[in-house]
């Protein structure tokens, strides 16, 4: 409380002095205890603003941490994403093959299907799963809607045919679900 009427006081002081200089008055001759309350003054103003610039760079430096830590969690949240694009195609073919009914290439159709369930099993360790659509109702943010057919027995807006299945990386959409609706 005592320093900061001390600090009104002179500050109170340069601005009198100030007033009687502007004003052609004479100022009294200046003693030496004045000049240090004067140096004082001016340094604690000097002060006050370098600790008001330290606390702004601190919290720019802050911000800029906390930017980045979320910018390297979303990297390593989604770093599959791309490869995970590029292998849909594959498993699409892969359950083209397996779909197949050919009773030549037994083996042929057990080797794609051990290819196709180590590739699935892969992709579910890193967060993509499959979009189920069938027999759900239609959400344009998971689904996209090829064709409608009336269908008997069925809700309105209901996914009644997948004809491309669509995926997802963890909360991520990869790629929407190709579907047949019932109007």
């Amino acid at each position: 409380m005592k320093s900061k009427k001390k600090s009104e006081m002179k500050q109170e002081t340069i601005v009198e002095e100030k007033t009687q200089v502007e004003a052609g008055e004479e100022i009294a001759p200046v003693d030496e205890m004045t000049e240090k309350n004067l140096r004082i003054a001016e340094l604690e103003g000097e002060v006050a603003k370098l600790k008001n610039d330290f606390y702004k760079a601190y919290a720019d430096a802050e911000n800029m941490k906390k930017r980045l830590q979320n910018d390297f969690e979303s990297r390593m949240k989604y770093r599959i994403q791309s490869f995970a694009l590029d292998i849909l195609p594959v498993i699409d073919n892969l359950e083209r093959a397996l779909s197949s009914e050919s009773a030549e290439g037994e083996s042929l159709r057990k080797g794609i299907e051990m290819t196709y369930a180590q590739l699935i099993e892969a992709l579910k360790k890193e967060g993509v799963e499959v979009i189920e659509a069938l027999n759900q109702p239609f959400d344009h943010n998971l689904h996209h809607a090829l064709m409608t057919e009336e269908k008997v027995g069925v809700e309105k807006n209901t996914v009644i045919e997948v004809l491309q299945k669509g995926y997802k990386l963890k909360d991520r959409i990869l790629r929407a679900s190709l579907v047949k609706v019932s109007e």
